[in-house]
């Protein structure tokens, strides 16, 4: 891979970092304080393909999917993975002939990884190059996502213990939400759209009651480590109460611990981070949207981990 420095705004250094591996090239940004002098504690957002046609971060360093000025004020460095690189969001018509399955010659089999599984793989290795970040805590890292970037987050935090912490928010469907009894969206949904998920998985279209699995066991796999789950109030498609009772069903894995995993009440507030245990969880107000609301609890939640 290779670094070079992009521009110093408000004082914020933006390091913009290529990595290679076959057929594809990561793209990565740093941004952290010009004047820091430690190593920091950092974000990793997994950016999927929309986010990055919102965000030319050559031009602006303030958006609500990711307000850098306010992270690095809170202590923190903003480290951002754009999906493209690594296979797009949807295959145009090669399906896995893009991107780093160029790289995969052998033939695909009913339980080969499929497009999250990928991206959580390019999560992994942004997190290789911060271990030789001079900036960069890599014991401090947190990887967050955004809807399919949210479920992107939670397998690379299942699968790689580096992960200091993980966030993951509006998930949904095969992302936080249990899967059983979900509203809105369903398993028949989200295969028939997207490549994301091995082609085992539509054995279960219409037939979610015979999952072997189901979500909170995804998040068990993150315990002991610190978590964060966030909903919205009127992302009926995500379904926020499926998103909580996975919370609370996966905190019996902190339990074997001895730590509180979600301490969330039967009730729960809109606006408030119930964020007592391993496990933090909010209800945003409003649509299916990842808001500088939703950081500032993320990093409440971080300062006392990270």
């Amino acid at each position: 891979g290779r670094q070079r420095f992009g521009h110093n705004v408000q004082g914020i250094l933006q390091k913009k970092v290529e990595l290679f591996f076959a057929n594809c090239k990561i793209d990565a940004e740093v941004f952290l304080s010009a004047d820091n002098t430690r190593k920091m504690p950092a974000f990793l957002l997994c950016m999927h393909q929309f986010q990055e046609q919102c965000c030319d971060l050559d031009q602006e360093l303030d958006f609500e999917i990711l307000p850098i000025p306010e992270i690095v004020k809170r202590g923190y460095a903003a480290v951002v993975m754009k999906t493209s690189g690594i296979c797009p969001d949807v295959f145009t018509g090669k399906p896995f002939e893009e991107g780093i399955f160029q790289a995969m010659p052998c033939p695909r089999r009913g339980n080969s990884g499929a497009v999250i599984a990928a991206w959580a793989w390019g999560l992994s290795r942004v997190l290789d190059y911060l271990q030789t970040d001079v900036n960069i805590d890599e014991t401090r890292v947190a990887v967050l996502g955004h809807s399919r970037s949210g479920k992107t987050a939670l397998w690379a935090g299942a699968c790689d213990e580096r992960f200091a912490m993980v966030v993951s928010n509006n998930s949904g469907c095969t992302g936080a939400a249990v899967t059983r009894g979900k509203k809105g969206e369903h398993i028949r949904d989200i295969n028939g759209a997207f490549d994301w998920f091995c082609e085992n998985y539509k054995k279960y279209n219409d037939n979610e009651a015979m999952l072997p699995v189901d979500q909170h066991m995804l998040l068990a796999l993150i315990a002991p480590r610190p978590l964060y789950i966030a909903s919205s109030s009127e992302d009926e498609w995500a379904d926020p109460d499926s998103e909580l009772l996975s919370c609370r069903l996966a905190s019996a894995a902190y339990g074997l611990y001895g730590m509180d995993g979600a301490v969330v009440p039967e009730y729960v507030e809109r606006d408030v981070s119930y964020n007592n245990g391993r496990i933090a969880y909010h209800r945003k107000t409003g649509i299916h949207s990842l808001t500088k609301f939703d950081w500032n609890f993320f990093m409440d939640f971080a300062d006392r981990f990270l």
